[in-house]
């Protein structure tokens, strides 16, 4: 029977579990560790990842941990010569309602502490305003832009919807390649000694030391260790019940779409664009009477949230996109291979043409070549990560990224390093752990800005 011993055993080879042991293998020098994973690295979740960034949130917390991750990075990007193609177009944010005060108090309240100049507001359309031109991450704009003015809108953005009386265009945001971003984390990390398995955890038992039942192949493997990372993504619930410990997280599958825009319906320079108005979707009364005959398909005659999203996918001499539209909210348990909705690329079609009046042709000849793909939620319920000891001794999280996993991991990665070798934990570090469920304030604030629909 094959043994390990090691000092540290990560589960989970997401992008969470590779970054956290990334950064005890190269910045704390804890080079005796083991990731295990059922399948291969950066499978499950992390594939289906948008691979997006941005640093803006309703909560100044949120806006920590993804700002320290965007610099982490950026320091990455330097050394590799942008290995992983950091780019940075921004986020844009459109809706149809003319001055939106909660959201413009919301990035007050994200942003309060920055520098003035931080958030800019365009009222006229003579407003200077620097558009996304450019996907050099190293010449973008920091901040936010604030347009406010329809003509100054329809300069900028002719292919959105006429009707879009706002847009919110945060800089620091782009799209990366996360498996690159993973790949090289992984080299890094063998190279320093740590190691990576392909074993399902089936036991967990404490003598002092850890003592980890796997399945290999067939056979039956240990796994000795002083410390756990349970980076599991939507199993960690299931890996922390092997050593009697459960978590307040829940798993909601939530899917996208990608195919090649034959038609150049979307501009290649258009940055991630996100409808923030709920809807309605159109359809012929023949199609609603069909539909309503069908419990399954009946749902979709009421009316939908908004946040769906899209962007072009491959850089400006690509072809594709990607669509995807956060709709579902029904915790459900995980599956290694996750139960896609078939009718789910018509549906986030038809709702992105809202604001994409030119994908519209798409609806009646959807492309066959096309990729409908989908990952887990898994979620705290206001929706933090949750980073940091575990209520077991010697076990340590890093789960519950919920859709920004592969924004937040470096940040992530090096929160969880940290505690595990022993560093003083920041106060950010603490609002992620289980330690902020015991500040009454906190959670209230974070209560009132969880949100689900931009991940």
């Amino acid at each position: 029977m094959q043994s390990y011993d090691v000092d540290v055993a990560i589960i989970g080879a997401g992008i969470a579990g590779i970054a956290a042991a990334y950064y005890l293998a190269t910045e704390h020098k804890r080079t005796r560790l083991l990731i295990l994973d059922m399948g291969q690295p950066m499978a499950l979740t992390s594939a289906a990842s948008g691979e997006n960034y941005r640093n803006w949130w309703p909560h100044p917390t949120m806006t920590a941990l993804t700002d320290t991750s965007i610099s982490l990075m950026e320091d990455i990007a330097r050394r590799t010569n942008n290995r992983f193609h950091m780019t940075r177009r921004g986020y844009v944010l459109a809706t149809r309602r003319p001055r939106p005060e909660d959201l413009i108090r919301q990035l007050d309240a994200s942003y309060g502490t920055a520098p003035a100049g931080t958030i800019r507001i365009h009222e006229s359309a003579n407003a200077r305003y620097e558009p996304p031109v450019s996907a050099d991450w190293e010449a973008a704009p920091g901040g936010v832009d604030v347009l406010l003015d329809r003509e100054l809108i329809r300069r900028h953005f002719p292919y959105f919807d006429p009707d879009i009386a706002t847009i919110l265009h945060v800089r620091r945001a782009g799209d990366i390649s996360g498996q690159q971003l993973g790949q090289y984390m992984l080299e890094e990390i063998r190279a320093a000694g740590g190691r990576f398995r392909q074993a399902r955890v089936t036991a967990i038992r404490s003598d002092g030391r850890f003592t980890l039942e796997t399945e290999a192949n067939g056979a039956r493997e240990i796994v000795r260790a002083d410390v756990i990372i349970n980076a599991a993504g939507p199993f960690a619930a299931h890996v922390s019940a092997l050593h009697g410990e459960s978590l307040p997280i829940i798993n909601v599958l939530q899917q996208k779409i990608a195919f090649p825009d034959q038609q150049g319906a979307i501009s290649r320079q258009m940055p991630f664009s996100i409808d923030l108005d709920g809807q309605s979707i159109e359809w012929t009364p023949e199609e609603r009477e069909a539909l309503a005959t069908d419990p399954n398909l009946a749902r979709f005659l009421e009316p939908m949230p908004g946040n769906i999203h899209c962007r072009p996918d491959g850089g400006e001499r690509g072809t594709w996109i990607k669509l995807g539209w956060a709709y579902n909210s029904t915790p459900s348990a995980p599956m290694l291979e996750p139960p896609l909705d078939p009718n789910f690329p018509e549906i986030v079609l038809r709702g992105a043409s809202r604001l994409h009046p030119r994908l519209k042709p798409y609806i009646a000849a959807m492309p066959r070549e096309r990729i409908h793909y989908g990952g887990y939620y898994p979620m705290t319920g206001e929706n933090w990560p949750l980073i940091g000891p575990a209520k077991t001794p010697g076990v340590f999280l890093i789960t519950a990224l919920s859709g920004y996993g592969t924004m937040a991991a470096c940040a992530a990665g090096d929160m969880c390093a940290r505690w595990v070798a022993g560093a003083a934990p920041s106060t950010l570090a603490r609002q992620l752990s289980f330690e902020r469920y015991e500040d009454e304030g906190l959670m209230a604030g974070a209560a009132g800005t969880a949100h689900r629909g931009h991940l």
